[in-house]
């Protein structure tokens, strides 16, 4: 796992590039219910993608039942859990992205280097503690809590998987009547497909800390039949574990589920055993040693750079004949230096072109305006320039605003007067839609709002009229102008985010008369009901008022 060719895998071919917004940056691993995949959000922080099999994401019960665990994991927050971000359970396919932990799982760490000491158990059982103590907070039972769902952070270990794994299961087992869950790490309450509950969790624990005290299953291995029998109908022989782990790790393996330890009671007793070290927070120094040095997280993949050809040769021109003695010298002298203004603005054209792109391919535009000599062109690519550097020739962005009204005179259209890429919107800033200078304000007083409530995420405005355009993507101004017209009362001033994925596209017009084309890059809404956490991302670009 020091490696980071172990850690991150290259995509295939079956693999996507991107899903709901989220490129993919390289591949890390695969489970029962589908593919992970690192990508980053639009700040930069990396994030795990689990995209689910095909032939779940064909169940209808899956799916409801995804969505329905989802709403619930999202809930959980806690210092030892890795996050759930973002979801969507009616995705094609569904999925979801939690936090990225920078570490192996404590299965990978006990199988590169075996039994962990006394000291990393003793803090593996009070993390994982808290954590289940955060997830049975918000009324889940995490049911598959297992070593490979345990990874270990440079700061100690975070639970995964809390809850969402029960859908795939269920749509697995159900119909043949088998139990939920990983054999080797199942009560025997699950065994049997009895009644479960948070103590369920917590026999789970007592064998994933077994586990990593031992360096193999405490109930052995063998077909999942024999370990079920195990479980369910003899004691563990805990005479290998550590005396000063033995204790605990019976009590939690009790048979009775109310005879088990409580999760407070895992905790404090390991805050005793852990003495000064507790106190003085000596858990990363053991998590480092185990885990070893970091490795390097890729880099977030950019957005694809459109590549816009542009001759550098004027087009061939209808020969005109030479009479002589009627200045047909001068003529031809004219129509080549015709021919040299034209290949002169195009190449000045070409550069603009250039500059916008990024010949080291990074994203277009990001947080600087923009001019397009294309009317109803975008700033997220399709059609539109991305910004110029900041050493920029001013001659050369003269010109290209120059050849926009030109173009936009000669089409009859207005010009595109500003193109802002990416434009943030979250629950506590809003967008201000000027023909000058398009912002967002660091308050709720501008034109378009992005607000949580009922459920559900919306763009909302007291001043614009917004209309979902449902057509393919690459919406000009007349496109938007037409869907605007007509277009008043209140449900044109608060639209839902709901069906909204990356690369939808919303037509608002502002009372002064500017239309705005705004497109999705990243929608973040599975936390709505978490104030600070979702927010939608995208391009915007506005027309002058005709």
């Amino acid at each position: 796992m020091n490696n980071a060719a172990d850690v991150f895998q290259p995509l295939q071919v079956d693999d996507p590039s991107v899903v709901a917004g989220y490129r993919l940056a390289a591949r890390l691993g695969a489970g029962g219910m589908g593919r992970v995949y690192l990508s980053h959000t639009a700040g930069g922080r990396p994030v795990a993608i689990k995209v689910v099999r095909p032939e779940l994401a064909d169940d209808v019960d899956f799916r409801r039942r995804f969505g329905r665990e989802i709403k619930a994991a999202r809930r959980v927050r806690g210092a030892y859990t890795a996050e759930l971000l973002d979801a969507d359970a009616d995705g094609n396919p569904p999925w979801l992205a939690t936090v990225y932990v920078p570490g192996p799982s404590l299965a990978e760490a006990v199988h590169r280097r075996g039994p962990l000491p006394v000291p990393a158990v003793l803090w593996l059982m009070a993390g994982v503690a808290e954590a289940l103590q955060a997830i049975h907070g918000e009324g889940i039972v995490h049911r598959d809590l297992k070593p490979s769902n345990v990874l270990l952070a440079a700061d100690g270990p975070r639970v995964i998987d809390f809850g969402i794994s029960l859908a795939a299961d269920l749509t697995a087992h159900t119909a043949t009547g088998a139990a939920v869950g990983t054999p080797q790490f199942m009560a025997p309450e699950q065994a049997v497909a009895g009644a479960i509950t948070p103590a369920t969790d917590v026999f789970a624990l007592g064998q994933t800390a077994a586990f990593a005290a031992l360096g193999s299953p405490l109930y052995g291995d063998g077909p999942s039949a024999t370990i079920l029998y195990r479980i369910v109908h003899s004691d563990p022989d805990l005479s290998r574990l550590p005396d000063s782990l033995r204790p605990l790790i019976e009590r939690c393996l009790a048979r009775a589920p109310q005879d088990r330890a409580t999760l407070a009671e895992v905790v404090e007793w390991c805050r005793q055993r852990l003495g000064r070290d507790a106190d003085a927070g000596g858990g990363p120094a053991v998590w480092q040693e185990i885990t070893g040095p970091e490795v390097t997280v890729p880099a977030p993949v950019p957005d694809p750079t459109p590549v816009h050809t542009m001759p550098l040769i004027a087009p061939a021109r209808a020969t005109v004949p030479v009479v002589p003695g009627q200045g047909g010298g001068r003529r031809r002298m004219a129509l080549i230096a015709g021919g040299l203004v034209a290949a002169c603005a195009l190449l000045v054209t070409g550069l603009v072109w250039k500059v916008g792109g990024g010949a080291d391919g990074t994203v277009q535009g990001r947080g600087t305006a923009t001019f397009s000599s294309t009317p109803g062109a975008t700033a997220s690519g399709r059609a539109a320039g991305a910004s110029a550097s900041a050493g920029t020739d001013t001659e050369v962005e003269d010109a290209a605003e120059e050849s926009s009204s030109s173009a936009s005179a000669v089409a009859g259209q207005p010009q595109v007067k500003q193109a802002f890429s990416p434009v943030s919107l979250n629950e506590k800033n809003s967008l201000y839609i000027d023909i000058e200078k398009p912002r967002t304000r660091e308050d709720r007083k501008g034109d378009i709002r992005f607000t949580c409530e009922d459920f559900s995420c919306s763009l909302q405005s007291n001043n614009s009229q917004i209309v979902q355009v449902l057509t393919p993507p690459g919406t000009t101004y007349k496109d938007c102008k037409f869907l605007l017209t007509g277009a008043t009362g209140p449900t044109y001033r608060d639209f839902s985010l709901a069906a909204a994925a990356a690369g939808t596209e919303f037509c608002i017009k502002h009372r002064s008369g500017e239309i705005a084309l705004f497109v999705v890059l990243v929608k973040s809404t599975a936390l709505w009901d978490s104030p600070g956490v979702s927010f939608v991302l995208g391009d915007l670009t506005v027309w002058r008022a005709t």
